[in-house]
C-alpha cells in the first residue's frame, strides 16, 4: 500500500515525497483505519489530497480524509493506541467468497476457554513469545488495554487494543488462543507461554487474511477525525 499511495500523492504534489504510516501490515493483511503523514511543498486543497489522490490509486486502496497537521505530528510515534481485529470462520467447510478476508479453522472452538486464556495477556507484559524473529522493535514490552473475543454463528472475532504491537504479535496470539479453543491446551497454558518469553512455546503464526488494522488513536490536540 505504501508504494502506491506514495506514487499517487507524488502525482498530485508534482514532486517526489515519502509517506510514513502508523503501522505496518504484511501481505494479505487489511488496513481499514491506517493513518499516514507526508511532507510536501505543494499547496493543494484538502479535496485534492482525497479525490485527486484516489484517482491514481487501485480499487483496493482509498484515502478517506486529509488535513494539514503540525510539523511535530508523526503518524507512528504520535499514536497512543492501536486496534487490530482478526476475523475467523469456524466451520468444517472452508470459506469461498470470504477466503481473502477471513481466516478459517475447521474444528469446533471453545470461545469461553479462549476468553479465559486471553485474560493473561491484558496489561503490560514482555510479549517476546508472540514476536516474529524479524521484528525490529526496540523493546518487546507492550500494554494490551483490552482483548475481546465474540462469536456470531460461524464467525469468531478477536479484537485487541494496545499501545503498540510487535511484528506478527496479533496473528501469533490468535494462533495460540486457537490451541486453547480446540482443546490442545488448557487456558492456563497461555500464561505459561507469555512468561516463557520463548517464541517456540507459542503456536505458529496464523494466516494473514483475517487480520485488519482497525483503528489508530491520537491525542485530541492533533485535531484529527475520530
Amino acid at each position: 500500500m505504501q508504494d502506491v499511495l506514495q506514487a499517487a500523492l507524488a502525482a498530485i504534489a508534482a514532486e517526489p515525497l515519502a509517506v510514513t504510516g502508523a503501522g505496518r501490515t504484511d501481505r494479505g493483511v487489511h488496513a481499514r483505519g491506517q493513518v499516514a503523514h507526508f511532507d510536501t511543498s505543494a499547496a493543494r486543497p484538502d479535496s485534492a489530497w482525497v479525490r485527486g489522490v484516489n484517482a491514481f490509486l487501485p480499487e483496493s486502496v482509498a484515502v478517506l480524509w486529509a488535513q494539514p497537521v503540525d510539523a511535530e505530528f508523526h503518524a507512528r510515534f504520535s499514536a497512543v493506541a492501536r486496534t487490530y481485529r482478526y476475523r475467523l470462520i469456524n466451520r468444517p467447510v472452508r470459506p469461498a467468497l470470504a477466503a481473502r478476508y477471513a481466516g478459517w479453522y475447521h474444528a469446533p472452538l471453545d470461545v469461553e476457554a479462549m476468553r479465559e486464556a486471553a485474560r493473561a495477556l491484558v496489561g503490560e507484559h514482555d510479549f517476546s513469545a508472540f514476536r516474529a524473529a524479524e521484528c525490529e522493535a526496540a523493546t518487546p514490552v507492550r500494554t494490551v488495554h483490552a482483548l475481546d473475543i465474540t462469536r456470531e454463528g460461524a464467525r469468531i472475532e478477536f479484537v485487541i487494543r494496545a499501545n503498540a504491537f510487535l511484528h506478527h504479535m496479533m496473528r501469533n496470539i490468535v494462533g495460540t488462543l486457537i490451541y486453547v479453543g480446540n482443546g490442545r491446551h488448557a487456558p492456563g497454558w497461555v500464561a505459561e507461554v507469555l512468561a516463557s518469553r520463548d517464541r517456540a512455546m507459542a503456536a505458529p503464526t496464523f494466516a494473514p487474511e483475517g487480520l485488519y488494522l482497525e483503528r489508530i488513536e491520537y491525542d485530541a490536540r492533533w485535531g484529527l477525525p475520530p
